[in-house]
């Protein structure tokens, strides 16, 4: 099962979280990496069973077993792709520790907007990676749809506008706050480097640059 559950939106260093998990020797599964190996339809699955409003029909909550399949039996930390089902993986995974990593609202929703919203509902975007994935039967898009309408509670892509955001994202650490005791999460912030993120987590200190990818 998960060991370590990464608390972490999109566009907060996810990547270089990635990397310094893998550094400190966790089976980490960064979804960026590689698109087209995800599994996206047990990933559009658990979106349904998460919120119910991006379905008509009805899925049943997802069990640890659920989650199993997508990451708790080949990895030990997963990061962006799971960070909107942190609060089910918490209950999911009662012994991993939490790694809260935010940045301040203001610089987060610029980069969030430009790299993630505007990209996912772009109709340019709708031509060059929907067409593909459909003919490849990946289901990205449409996971990737239900996932944000349903973390950010909308119908379409408008609503999610930067009050809505605002309100969400701050929410999203709140709950999570208070789900985990003090002793069981960590509150990161990038800068830090390795030694508060080593000692919660039981390791040593690697001799290397804490990692910076995508800055």
């Amino acid at each position: 099962g998960l060991r370590v559950i990464h608390a972490g939106l999109f566009r907060t260093a996810t990547a270089s979280m990635a990397v310094a998990y893998r550094t400190l020797g966790y089976r980490t599964h960064h979804g960026l990496d590689d698109v087209f190996t995800n599994p996206w339809p047990l990933i559009e699955r658990a979106a349904e069973a998460t919120w119910p409003s991006v379905n008509s029909s009805r899925t049943p909550p997802f069990t640890k077993a659920d989650w199993d399949q997508i990451w708790g039996t080949e990895y030990d930390v997963c990061t962006d792709l799971a960070s909107p089902f942190v609060e089910q993986l918490i209950k999911s995974y009662p012994d991993a520790k939490v790694v809260i990593v935010k940045r301040d609202f203001e610089k987060w929703w610029p980069s969030f907007k430009s790299q993630v919203l505007d990209t996912l509902f772009d109709r340019n975007w709708f031509f060059t990676f929907w067409i593909p994935a459909n003919i490849l039967r990946i289901r990205a898009p449409q996971a990737m749809e239900k996932v944000h309408y349903g973390f950010f509670s909308v119908q379409q892509p408008e609503d999610i506008t930067e009050e809505v955001a605002h309100q969400t994202y701050e929410a999203y650490y709140e709950r999570i706050r208070n789900m985990v005791p003090a002793e069981k999460r960590l509150e990161y912030t990038m800068g830090d480097g390795w030694e508060p993120l080593c000692e919660f987590l039981g390791k040593h200190v690697p001799d290397l640059p804490f990692p910076r990818i995508n800055e």
